[in-house]
């Protein structure tokens, strides 16, 4: 079997030759593909490895070979699945990978902006410690975590993991309504944003939660809530969310994902030189990325071509 793999670089950071896909079969990993290049790559394949690359109804026309698409991932919007199943194509995807992974840095982002250690940190070797009058001192006010109240929309896997975590670190939890969920047993947004010390997104991106952190939600939350986002980041209206960090709302938010990934050079939230720029947190969509998870990712991925190998439905989405 001829194996393309389109984009290995972010999952593997260049550091495995993926052995488990190689035993399967006669393996090409590219560490990323341009889509101009993406026919010839797949071209001839019988399996397509993808995890951003996009995979078109158009393009799949072109590949009467094909008979598996594997997403090196758990989103499934990069595939055009009507397409693959018109056309007999097996599609699968890697759920749960990342699950402890995203939930950990959830807390690693809250936890900076309870206690600003980096700060004190960095204040402390520029010698303010050594000068100063006293035994301490606080760059800011330090929060406990237990005792305040977590609004969770999106309860799934990640979702339940950071309530967990949250939990433990005896905070109260409350899983919020997402818009278009059919879930009993959440809390009306109306009702829970008011009551959010911080607030964590951990629900899909479909029609009704795009946009869904606009200018009303902002304006319902505590001006000192925290606003964590890992889900995907068109969930959040980033004009709405400048505008409330400019009205000086909001004692943090931690972004993980944005609308544009890589956001555009010069974009106003990536200023660091703004007057809110200390109460805004964003890292380039790396929660998913811990050593431990990208190794489940790639264990996955082999475990679902075999399957498939062996004609068993594993992780199937078409």
């Amino acid at each position: 079997m001829r194996i393309v793999l389109l984009d290995s670089f972010t999952a593997d950071q260049g550091d495995t030759s993926w052995p488990a896909l190689r035993a399967l079969g006669d393996l090409t990993a590219y560490p990323r593909t341009e889509p101009a290049l993406v026919r010839q790559r797949c071209a001839g394949a019988e399996a397509v490895l993808t995890n951003k690359v996009v995979l078109s109804a158009e393009l799949l026309a072109t590949l009467p070979g094909l008979r598996y698409i594997g997403i090196t991932s758990t989103g499934t919007n990069v595939i055009a699945l009507e397409a693959a199943r018109a056309r007999g194509i097996a599609v699968t995807n890697v759920p749960a990978y990342s699950t402890e992974s995203v939930a950990e840095i959830v807390f690693a982002m809250i936890l900076h902006f309870a206690f600003h250690v980096g700060e004190h940190a960095g204040a402390v070797k520029a010698g303010r410690w050594a000068a100063g009058p006293d035994f301490c001192f606080f760059l800011a006010p330090l929060r406990e975590l237990s005792g305040q109240t977590l609004v969770v929309l999106g309860l799934g896997a990640i979702g339940q993991a950071v309530a967990r975590i949250a939990t433990a670190f005896g905070m109260k939890i409350i899983a919020a309504t997402v818009p278009g969920s059919t879930s009993r047993g959440r809390t009306p947004l109306a009702e829970a944003l008011p009551l959010a010390d911080v607030v964590t997104l951990h629900c899909p991106l479909g029609p009704a939660t795009r946009g869904m952190v606009g200018r009303e939600f902002l304006a319902a939350l505590k001006p000192d809530a925290i606003l964590i986002n890992t889900s995907r980041g068109p969930v959040v209206d980033e004009t709405a969310l400048l505008d409330t960090l400019r009205a000086g709302r909001l004692a943090g938010v931690g972004l993980d994902v944005m609308d544009r990934e890589p956001p555009p050079p010069g974009h106003p939230l990536l200023d660091p030189g703004a007057p809110w720029a200390g109460r805004l947190l964003v890292t380039p969509h790396l929660a998913w990325g811990t050593v431990e998870a990208r190794r489940r990712l790639a264990a996955e991925v082999a475990h679902n071509l075999a399957a498939f190998l062996a004609g068993e439905r594993r992780n199937r989405v078409d």
